[in-house]
């Protein structure tokens, strides 16, 4: 019974209607669409839009909050905030592409082995360190996230993050000359 109910609902929402929990409704829906297209959001990455102000409507009354007045306009607000999230994001990732592109462009280009040796011993060297001086180095230099956006998500002070950033980086070129890579 709850396998045909569950597929009733899923063909139905195949369809374009969506399902009688759905706390958007076919109108919100295409709103919501709209407003990432319009926001820039590519039109592959639709779907998933959706989906996150589905989620986001679902986590309020999971918490208990109330829904809010204007279902309509609330899921409006948070679609133009998904497509200025996907633009910070986007940019983020042009950004390490630039420079993992200055990198790969030294003075002489070392071989693949080179490469290779380099690469084994930056994870060897990740790997000796405490998670939480990994976690902010890998976040600063590999996600390319701020000082500040890191000591938000992970809720410490901002000069805690550089601390740990300051003793990783030493940490990590001390093993990097220990083992002669560098």
């Amino acid at each position: 019974m709850l396998r045909g109910r569950a597929r009733r609902e899923q063909a139905a929402h195949a369809g374009g209607t969506p399902p009688a929990d759905d706390p958007l409704d076919a109108a919100q829906e295409r709103r919501v669409r709209a407003v990432l297209a319009l926001g820039g959001v590519p039109q592959a990455d639709l779907p998933d839009g959706v989906q996150q102000v589905r989620l986001r409507l679902l986590e309020r009354a999971a918490k208990g909050e109330e829904a809010p007045r204007d279902v309509s306009a609330w899921s409006a607000v948070v679609a133009s905030r998904l497509a200025l999230d996907w633009h910070r994001a986007k940019r983020r990732q042009e950004r390490l592409g630039e420079r993992l592109a200055a990198l790969r462009q030294p003075e002489h280009q070392p071989s693949g082995e080179d490469n290779r040796l380099l690469s084994l011993a930056v994870a060897r060297g990740l790997d000796g360190l405490p998670d939480n001086q990994r976690q902010v180095l890998v976040l600063r230099f590999y996600a390319d996230l701020p000082v500040r956006s890191i000591a938000e998500e992970l809720g410490v002070p901002e000069g805690t993050v550089k601390s740990r950033l300051h003793t990783a980086v030493r940490a990590l070129r001390a093993r990097l000359h220990e083992d002669e890579v560098v």
